[in-house]
């Protein structure tokens, strides 16, 4: 594979594996959890950033706003105008949520880490190999340790629940994929072209928008992977109930 297109193809399936692992765990605490109320608590911080991330896409590409429900027993919604970046526009009030949310997560990290004593391991740069997706899961189960069990902090509890919230609630809705779907196919195709191209320069800002995507997503993916550790139990409930 050439060296310029292995990132660009390991961005665009850690998308569509944070796309997935968040629908699936979503799907999951939706089935499993027996009491609304209590799945509605879990869910209602996440999807309210949700959709001041889709906002905030309208606000950056100048369509306007006309209805916001940022919590209903059917999720939020937020009811917009046609941007006036045709495509590229909807593709970023679509999947602000992607880029916004992980944003979000590494900044109560830092808070958590900071000034409330919690113990993290390294932020991931790219998960680029097997290698790396090894040494952060190993990381993760660190982390967990030195939080409950080596020096137990009550706060790495309230940071658990911030980063559940989030991530059931970072993949876009089924509408969000459809208002984007032409956009996305547009810039992949353009991502192709580029690299095909072998310019010099067109190839080294693709780079770069590619490192910086990439560097959200594997966060948004560790985020995940302390998401799925939580879920766990609820996992193994649901497997031996079907069963």
């Amino acid at each position: 594979m050439d060296i310029h297109a292995e990132p660009f193809l390991m961005v665009i399936l850690t998308g569509i594996g944070i796309v997935g692992i968040s629908l699936a765990l979503d799907h999951l605490w939706a089935r499993v959890i027996p009491l609304r109320s209590f799945y509605y608590f879990i869910r209602a911080p996440g999807v309210i950033v949700h959709e001041c991330s889709h906002i905030l896409g309208c606000l950056i590409t100048g369509a306007k706003v006309k209805k916001v429900v940022f919590f209903s027993q059917k999720g939020g919604s937020v009811t917009y105008t046609a941007s006036k970046i045709p495509y590229l526009g909807d593709v970023v009030i679509s999947a602000a949520p992607l880029f916004c949310i992980p944003l979000l997560l590494a900044g109560c990290t830092w808070v958590f880490s900071k000034y409330l004593g919690c113990v993290f391991p390294p932020l991931p740069m790219g998960i680029a190999s097997p290698d790396a997706l090894f040494g952060l899961c190993t990381g993760i189960i660190g982390m967990f340790t030195q939080n409950l069990i080596v020096l137990f902090n009550p706060w790495f509890l309230v940071y658990l629940y911030v980063t559940l919230t989030l991530v059931l609630s970072l993949a876009p809705s089924t509408q969000d994929m459809k208002n984007a779907a032409i956009g996305i196919g547009m810039i992949t195709l353009l991502g192709i072209l580029i690299l095909w191209s072998n310019l010099h320069m067109a190839v080294t800002l693709l780079e770069e928008i590619t490192l910086f995507v990439g560097i959200g997503f594997a966060f948004g993916f560790m985020s995940e992977i302390i998401a799925l550790v939580i879920s766990f139990p609820l996992m193994v409930w649901y497997i031996l109930r079907r069963s």
